[in-house]
């Protein structure tokens, strides 16, 4: 997962959006839980924003060069595939850049 250090190289800002106690956003806050620590590490200057708001829909928000922004919806997908959309929005960032 050599991807998980290139964040900062190709993103500007993460953003992830969950409710606290809703059942949509459980897997959207088990990644948080699971995964913050390694990526802030890896990637210590990028702002990884989480916003926890009553009722609204888990999504993650990439912001890279230029204001340009690009979201998921994270509502049914699982820890596995929420890494697997991060990583596409990381990949997008570095096509974005080429």
């Amino acid at each position: 997962m050599a991807w998980r250090g290139q964040l900062s190289r190709n993103l500007k800002e993460l953003r992830v959006l969950l409710c606290q106690t809703s059942p949509s956003s459980a897997s959207a806050r088990s990644f948080v839980e699971n995964n913050y620590r390694d990526l802030k590490t890896l990637n210590p200057k990028l702002p990884i924003l989480i916003r926890e708001c009553s009722g609204i829909e888990p999504q993650i928000w990439a912001r890279y060069d230029m204001g340009v922004e690009r979201g998921i919806r994270l509502e049914g997908m699982t820890e596995p595939q929420i890494l697997k959309a991060l990583e596409d929005l990381v990949k997008a960032g570095a096509s974005l850049k080429a």
